[in-house]
């Protein structure tokens, strides 16, 4: 599992499938999701306490949370299709605002493309 997925995880993701089996497992990781339990391969498990132990024992702090509460607040709104221009009003911040948390949470995520909603 790569430290990006790790990240993701850390973040609140409630599991991590891969893209070649993609196919089989998404429809069973969302009904795991759904009943609030996660969805991780049995690989990725091992892989997941091996990182967070070699970081451990290298003495690095391991943050409580991934990303900030607003980051949190405004990534569920992009999740939710809302543009960045709602965003800011349902938040009452200003755009540019939104954009800097947008790009703050592509980095902490390990993300490359935008974080995807209709007409930023």
């Amino acid at each position: 599992m790569s430290a990006p997925s790790a990240r993701r995880l850390a973040a609140g993701a409630s599991g991590y499938v891969l893209k070649s089996v993609a196919d089989r497992d998404l429809v069973e990781a969302c009904r795991a999701t759904m009943r609030g339990e996660s969805f991780l391969y049995p690989g990725a498990v091992n892989a997941l306490i091996r990182n967070y132990l070699d970081r451990a024992r290298q003495g690095e702090t391991i943050p409580e949370r991934a990303i900030t509460k607003r980051e949190e607040e405004i990534l569920k709104l992009v999740a939710e299709g809302h543009t960045s221009q709602e965003i800011a009003e349902i938040l009452v911040i200003s755009v540019k605002a939104v954009h800097r948390h947008r790009a703050n949470l592509l980095q902490k995520l390990g993300l490359k493309d935008r974080l995807n909603s209709p007409a930023t």
